[in-house]
C-alpha cells in the first residue's frame, strides 16, 4: 500500500472506497467506546472492580490514534490540495491544522503521567474527552457549525453586543437595589453579574433573587431581556444552518447542470458528483431527485417548439 493509498484509507471515505469507510467505522467505534471508558473510570466501584480492563484499553487506543497520527504526518506528503508546497511543508500544515491538534491531544493524555507523574489523573480523564473531536475527521458537523457563524457573524456579534449590555446593565441595577439588603450574594456588580447572566440565559437556578421592589423590577427586565437575546441567538444559528444547507444544494445542483450539458453523465462525472453528495450530506435520494429534475427541465427545454 503506497503513501497516496494510506492517505485516502485514514481520511473520510470516499464513495466507493470500503476500505477507508471501514477504517472510518472503526475509528469512529473505538473513539465512543473510549468516551465511555473515560465516563466509567470516574465511577469508583467500576474503576475498582474493572480498572485493570479499561487501563488496557487506554493502552490499546493510544496505541492505535498515535499509529494513526503518525501515518497522517506520513501521508501529508502526499496532499493533493496544498499543490506546489515541499512534502515537509505539507506536513507541517497537517501538525499545527485544527485536526493535527485534535490528533495530538487524542494520545497527550496517556503520554504526560511518563514525564510528569504528579498530574492530578481527574484532569487526564478530562483532556481524553477531546477525542470526541476526532470524529471531526468524517463528519463535517463542526466545520458546518463555524462556517454558519462566520456568514452572520454580524447578526451573531450585534446579538452578543445586546447581551453584553443587558448584562452590565442589570448586574449594576440589582447591586445598586439589592446591596444593602443583601450584602452576602450581591456584594459587588461581579458577584451580580452571576445572577444576570443565569437570569438572562433563563436558566434561573433560583440561589439568589432579587426580594425589594426596584430589584425585583430589575429582574423582570433581565427575564425579558434574556428571552429576547436568547431568541435572537437561536433564530440567527438555525438560520444560518438552514442557508448553509440551501447552498450546498444549490452547488450540488450547478455541478449537475453543467455536468448535464451535453446530456450525458460520464463515468468521471458521475464520481465528482458522488464525492460533492458525500462533502455536502446529500443523501442518495436527494440527489437522484435533484439529477432527474434537472434532466426533466432540460429535455423540457430542448423539446420547446422555437
Amino acid at each position: 500500500m503506497n503513501r497516496q493509498r494510506i492517505m485516502e484509507v485514514v481520511n473520510a471515505a470516499k464513495p466507493n472506497d470500503p476500505a477507508s469507510r471501514i477504517c472510518d467505522i472503526l475509528l469512529s467505534i473505538l473513539i465512543v467506546l473510549n468516551l465511555l471508558a473515560v465516563c466509567l473510570e470516574s465511577v469508583e466501584t467500576i474503576n475498582q472492580k474493572f480498572g485493570l480492563v479499561l487501563f488496557y484499553f487506554e493502552i490499546f487506543s493510544v496505541s492505535v490514534f498515535a499509529f494513526e497520527y503518525v501515518l497522517r504526518i506520513w501521508s501529508a506528503a502526499d496532499n493533493k490540495k496544498l499543490k506546489g508546497e515541499s512534502p515537509l511543508r505539507k506536513r507541517f500544515n497537517y501538525i499545527f491544522s485544527f485536526t493535527g491538534f485534535i490528533d495530538l491531544m487524542a494520545i497527550l493524555p496517556s503520554i504526560l503521567p511518563l514525564f510528569f507523574g504528579g498530574i492530578d489523573l481527574r484532569w487526564l480523564r478530562v483532556l481524553r474527552l477531546f477525542r470526541l473531536l476526532k470524529i471531526s475527521h468524517y463528519s463535517s458537523a463542526l466545520e458546518d457549525f463555524f462556517s454558519a457563524l462566520y456568514e452572520e457573524r454580524k447578526s451573531f456579534f450585534a446579538t452578543i453586543y445586546l447581551l453584553a449590555i443587558a448584562l452590565f446593565l442589570s448586574s449594576s441595577l440589582v447591586y445598586l437595589a439589592e446591596y444593602e439588603v443583601q450584602p452576602e450574594e450581591f456584594k459587588s456588580i461581579p458577584h451580580a453579574m452571576w445572577w444576570s447572566l443565569i437570569t438572562l440565559t433563563t436558566v434561573g437556578y433560583g440561589d439568589v433573587s432579587p426580594i425589594t421592589p426596584f430589584g425585583k423590577l430589575v429582574g423582570a427586565f433581565t427575564a425579558l431581556m434574556g428571552v429576547c437575546t436568547v431568541a435572537l441567538l437561536t433564530g440567527i444559528v438555525a438560520s444560518a444552518f438552514a442557508n448553509q444547507l440551501a447552498r450546498k444544494r444549490q452547488m450540488f445542483e450547478a455541478e449537475v447542470s453543467s455536468a448535464l450539458e451535453d446530456g450525458v453523465l460520464t463515468g468521471d462525472e458521475v464520481e465528482h458528483l458522488n464525492s460533492l453528495k458525500e462533502n455536502y450530506h446529500i443523501s442518495d435520494e436527494q440527489a437522484r431527485a435533484i439529477i432527474n429534475m434537472l434532466s426533466n427541465n432540460r429535455e423540457n427545454n430542448e423539446n420547446k417548439p422555437n
